[in-house]
């Protein structure tokens, strides 16, 4: 019999008795919220503070990666800690000031303490000239420099004077962290739940998917799962980089996955294929999707975006794809600090939230089963399981079993199934269970990979 998940039920874009949208909405919500003030970057203190908020809500684990450890044709970089920046007028007053916003820095400046004049600041100072009030997001990783954020507006107000410049930081050798959390269910085979981590202050880019992630994970842990569900939080690039080559031996298990980011906006959903084209959690989601009643956009994959093109980089070819609302650089907010907590809607979140557990749960459903009474149709009837009053049109349940037994030849999966009758996987896995308990069907494997 399949394994169901009980917070979401068989019908196309229904919902269970015990699913609360406006619930699930705010726990999100707040969990946005408790995360958004952290200053983090791929290393250092911040990203451990974010990931130890995590573990209040899932159990993950923390894993510690030394600097000029070799990943793969990387190298892990220094750790990188802020505790203050700062420019100040010749009045001591603070222009930018980093405890304002911790944005104001580019993230990874090295430290900086010095009096320049605003000509000799300029090429240091990044501002968006389109959008005159919003401070950019803007990093240097692998370069050591220094740089300070601001809106166009600030920087337009500033006199041609002599600036005291601060930035109170270090990078130094320490370790690259990443958190974890495996779900083992009735199989060792695997799908992975992947979300970057490394984001300061971006609510929707970043903090949406941490937080799903978490809460996904929540629901997951209190059902019984025939897959095993591995989460990974991890800084962007260099963090899935780093899991990949200390895991490469494990990989053979990972079956499907799933990259989550941008998940609380209220755009159209968009899920961006894995590298494959047509792998099953292609298939899932598609079908998923077309059932739900909800606008999407499916796109092909590309070698840029997030750490899909890792996981799907051609010597590792894992099946993954991306979920999201808005697609990154989508919106106009993106990478900046209107991205922030009045982007994301806890109904966004929840919605989000929601369909990954249908994702999930056709995954779990996802059997191909073998017709035990193949020659001719079996007669339903005597079983209690047609409609005892002929002539009448198919009921949904009636037509569901009909393509189940047609197509249970050992050959075909439920998705299989469902993409060729148009009929929901939810009704073609209620149809598989009453006909096995008829013991018409019997179970060809378990799931498919």
């Amino acid at each position: 019999m399949a394994v169901m998940i009980d917070t979401i039920d068989r019908r196309p874009g229904g919902a269970s008795s015990d699913w609360d949208a406006a619930r699930e909405g705010a726990e999100l919500y707040r969990l946005v919220s408790e995360l958004y003030p952290i200053c983090r970057s791929i290393t250092g203190n911040g990203l451990r503070e974010s990931l130890r908020s995590l573990q209040r809500h899932a159990p993950l684990s923390l894993h510690e990666v030394p600097s000029g450890a070799r990943v793969f044709d990387w190298v892990v970089p220094k750790e990188w800690n802020i505790r203050d920046a700062y420019i100040k007028d010749s009045s001591g007053g603070k222009v930018v000031d980093f405890r304002k916003s911790n944005l104001h820095v580019v993230n990874y400046s090295v430290p900086v303490r010095k009096k320049a004049a605003l000509s000799e600041l300029r090429p240091h100072l990044f501002t968006l000239p389109g959008s005159p009030d919003w401070i950019p997001y803007r990093t240097s990783y692998y370069k050591e420099t220094w740089g300070f954020c601001l809106s166009h507006r600030q920087l337009e107000s500033l006199a041609d004077a002599e600036y005291e410049v601060c930035i109170d930081s270090t990078l130094e050798p320490g370790h690259l962290t990443y958190g974890e959390y495996l779900i083992q269910g009735a199989s060792d085979a695997e799908v992975l739940i992947s979300s970057h981590c490394c984001h300061p202050s971006l609510c929707n880019d970043n903090l949406s998917g941490m937080a799903v992630a978490a809460r996904l994970a929540q629901h997951l842990s209190a059902r019984s799962l025939r897959y095993s569900y591995r989460f990974v939080w991890i800084p962007g690039t260099i963090g899935s980089i780093t899991w990949l080559a200390l895991n490469e031996a494990r990989l053979p298990k990972i079956k499907h996955g799933l990259v989550l980011s941008c998940l609380g906006d209220p755009g159209p959903f968009h899920y961006k294929r894995s590298r494959r084209a047509n792998a099953a959690i292609d298939q899932v989601v598609e079908h998923v999707l077309r059932h739900s009643g909800r606008e999407f956009q499916l796109l092909d994959f590309t070698p840029h975006g997030y750490d899909e093109r890792q996981y799907c980089s051609p010597g590792i070819n894992l099946p993954v794809g991306c979920f999201m609302r808005t697609p990154n650089g989508g919106y106009p907010q993106y990478h900046t600090s209107a991205d922030d907590l009045s982007l994301v809607k806890p109904e966004s979140l929840a919605e989000s939230l929601r369909l990954l557990l249908q994702f999930i749960a056709a995954l779990e459903q996802n059997e191909s089963y073998v017709n035990l009474n193949p020659k001719c149709e079996p007669q339903l009837g005597r079983r209690g399981l047609y409609h005892p009053v002929g002539g009448t049109k198919n009921a949904g349940a009636e037509d569901a079993m009909l393509w189940v037994l047609n197509f249970s030849d050992g050959g075909h999966s439920l998705l299989d199934i469902a993409t060729r009758s148009g009929l929901p996987i939810a009704a073609l896995s209620a149809a598989a269970d009453q006909l096995s308990n008829a013991g018409l069907l019997a179970q060809a494997g378990g799931a498919r990979p």
